[in-house]
């Protein structure tokens, strides 16, 4: 119930025909910009940060300006940046404004490829220059280079060193800038490529331009550069010369669709947004493949290439269960399957007593869940009920009345106060003000009788749970308040694209370090730490243990449960608190084919995971527990 900040979003669109096409046939030739304006705008959960977009003419002429960038910061960064584009355009009489050629020849923005980045930042770092998509200027069309992406890199330092060791001297040091020269360099590479070819060729002036701009290959430069990427990522680039790609990791952690037809070429991060802005069912729409590049030459011919060979599958989990719409087809149905699993579960936890148990869910990302659970538990009240009615053949009619209008008990006892800002940074004000933020329905739960079934799609660092939900929750009387978490425990950081990094913010965490003092097991710690800082020592290149593994080893996941109730539960609170966790095996079952799951078992999918992880481990044991 604390917010995890989301991943990045990408939106790419490539026009097949000339703008001239689109104003016939659509009404405007402003069909390129509207169609990513609703792609980012579908995708809007994935930035609250920042947005950004560029775009490219094909055909400018010396002396004008053909790759263009609008970028904003904020929550309203979308709008912000498609007003001033179409800001742009506010003093063009109408006549010229609905003339394609015009526009092209004139008019900012009136370009065939586009690019749009919605940003979560995941390194803490803030301001324009850090929001996509990033620009390296050239005079050489085919050497300017725009990009975006989806990502985090657990080894900026080693590509830092690759780039820095031929002579770059990078004016940042955050990935996408490194990522940015990195690719540039290679990107100057393959234009000296192809113009030493077209000399051999004997070809001179513009007709050598020609040559290269027809010519370009980035899955050339791709292939110099993303083998040295340890990392979840969708990379998205376009060129000043009118080729433009987008490659996803070869580990499947970051996910990308795209949609081809004659007149379009669409890649976004999330399947269903594709689907609704296209208006097309989903087996029109590929899932970009591990390793895999989507490539678009300046003729707007398009292909997919393998640039690195798929690794094992890591596809993430957390972007079924938590970050993807909800309205895709198969996330639907899996995080259906995680409530409906918990079934037993809750059950236990409220003695099988679903008379006197009342259902629902916080926040709105888990309702889908709730769905799940609420059809596990009638399908078990119907076996109930049929075994009820086999077993006493001579039943009264009141007595089958009784057993048939049975029904599980689901209300609405929460609703998100979303007028409410905590505006108070630190103390007790702002914790009394975070009791707030949701408002209860009251006279739902029978005081003192009932229990009250809350379920969560994850518990990361139990924030909102210990200064809003719990207590508000406890204002209804419930006999026992069950927290009902659809995912397993978080038990370790991100770092692949999500803003979890720190060990000391996880409550599951928090709650093994008591347990091991309370045990004294406290040289349990100091063993980790010393075996963390002797892997330190390992090249980032090689996979290590992961020695946090060992911190929870020693108990059970009910144990830490039991441990971080202690550790949420307020002071004043009379129900009876439990929380109830999906387990690894359940979560495995209803998403099979995502096996991204290091969140909960620490099994990182790439070296750099465990280094960094191991990281996190030593800086706690220096920084927050000595």
């Amino acid at each position: 119930m604390e917010p995890l900040k989301h991943e990045c979003g990408v939106a790419m669109i490539r026009l097949r025909k000339p703008l001239s096409y689109y104003q016939e046939k659509y009404g405007t030739w402003m069909y390129g910009l509207n169609k990513l304006y609703l792609l980012m705008e579908k995708q809007h959960n994935r930035g609250q940060e920042g947005a950004g977009l560029a775009v490219v003419k094909l055909n400018s002429q010396p002396g004008d300006e053909y790759l263009f960038r609008e970028r904003a910061e904020g929550a309203s960064a979308i709008q912000e940046i498609f007003n001033a584009v179409h800001a742009q355009f506010a003093d063009v009489p109408q006549g010229l404004l609905n003339d394609p050629d015009y526009a092209e020849r004139n008019l900012p923005f009136a370009g065939s490829c586009l690019m749009g980045h919605l940003r979560y930042s995941t390194t803490g770092k803030s301001g324009l220059t850090f929001v996509h998509p990033m620009i390296r200027r050239s005079n050489w069309r085919a050497k300017c280079l725009s990009i975006c992406g989806n990502f985090n890199l657990t080894n900026v330092s080693r590509v830092f060193e690759a780039i820095t060791s031929v002579g770059q001297h990078p004016r940042h040091v955050s990935d996408m800038h490194i990522l940015l020269e990195q690719l540039g360099h290679r990107l100057d590479r393959e234009v000296e490529r192809l113009f030493i070819e077209s000399r051999q060729h004997g070809l001179e002036g513009m007709d050598i331009t020609h040559y290269i701009e027809e010519r370009m290959n980035l899955a050339n430069v791709l292939r110099q550069c993303a083998p040295l990427w340890d990392g979840g990522f969708v990379m998205c680039g376009e060129t000043g010369s009118g080729e433009s790609y987008a490659m996803r990791d070869p580990w499947g952690i970051r996910p990308a669709f795209y949609y081809i037809d004659d007149e379009i070429v669409v890649l976004a991060s999330e399947r269903p947004v594709i689907q609704t802005v296209m208006n097309i069912p989903s087996d029109q729409v590929s899932e970009l493949r591990p390793g895999e590049a989507l490539l678009v030459s300046r003729s707007a011919e398009v292909h997919t290439e393998q640039i690195i060979e798929p690794h094992e599958n890591k596809a993430c989990s957390f972007e079924r269960i938590y970050f993807s719409r909800g309205s895709d087809e198969d996330i639907y149905l899996e995080r259906k399957a995680l409530g409906k699993q918990l079934t037993p579960a809750i059950l236990r936890s409220v003695g099988g007593d679903l008379e006197h148990s009342v259902f629902s869910f916080i926040p709105n990302t888990a309702e889908v869940a709730y769905y799940g659970m609420i059809e596990g538990l009638d399908s078990h009240l119907t076996e109930q009920k049929l075994q009820q009615i086999t077993s006493s053949p001579n039943l009264s009619e009141e007595a089958l009345h009784h057993i048939l209008t049975q029904r599980v008990r689901t209300e609405k006892v929460a609703i998100k106060d979303i007028k409410l800002r905590t505006f108070i940074s630190e103390g007790k004000s702002r914790n009394e003000l975070a009791a707030h933020v949701y408002d209860i329905t009251y006279g739902t739960v029978t005081p003192g009788v009932d229990n009250l079934v809350v379920i969560d799609d994850s518990i990361v660092r139990g924030t909102t749970l210990r200064q809003s939900i719990i207590g508000i929750l406890d204002r209804l009387g419930p006999k026992k308040i069950v927290i009902v978490s659809s995912c397993p425990q978080v038990r370790y950081p991100d770092y692949y694209g999500i803003d979890m990094s720190k060990m000391r913010e996880f409550i599951a965490f928090r709650a093994a370090i008591a347990l091991i003092k309370e045990r004294g097991m406290q040289s349990l710690l100091e063993e980790q730490y010393q075996r963390a800082l002797a892997l330190r020592q390992r090249p980032t290149t090689e996979s290590v243990e992961n020695v946090v593994k060992a911190i929870y080893a020693p108990f059970s996941a009910e144990e830490i449960a039991s441990k971080m109730v202690e550790l949420l539960r307020p002071e004043g609170i009379r129900a009876e608190v439990e929380l109830v966790f999906q387990s690894l095996e359940g979560l495995r079952r209803a998403i099979p084919h995502h096996p991204g799951d290091w969140y909960f078992s620490g099994d990182y999918p790439t070296p750099g995971g465990s280094h960094l992880v191991n990281q996190a481990f030593i800086d706690y044991i220096e920084q927050d527990h000595r």
